[in-house]
C-alpha cells in the first residue's frame, strides 16, 4: 500500500504542535481592515485551537 501524502493546503494553514493539538491562524485579516475595530483585529492576531472531531479530520491530512 502506498504511503498518504499530505495536503498541501492543510500543511500551509495548520500546524501541530508539541502536545498534539492543531493551530491555525484567525481568518478576516486579508483586507478591509479600516471597516474593523481596533479590538477586533487586535483579538484575530492571535492564533487558535481546533478540538473534537475537525481535529482529527486535519491531523489525518498533516499525516507524513
Amino acid at each position: 500500500m502506498p504511503k498518504q501524502k499530505t495536503h498541501s493546503g492543510a500543511k500551509k494553514r495548520f500546524s501541530l504542535t508539541a502536545t498534539g493539538k492543531v493551530k491555525y491562524a484567525k481568518s478576516n485579516r486579508g483586507h478591509f481592515l479600516t471597516n474593523k475595530s481596533k479590538s477586533r483585529k487586535r483579538k484575530l492576531r492571535k492564533g487558535s485551537y481546533i478540538a473534537g472531531k475537525n481535529a482529527q479530520n486535519i491531523k489525518t491530512l498533516l499525516v507524513k
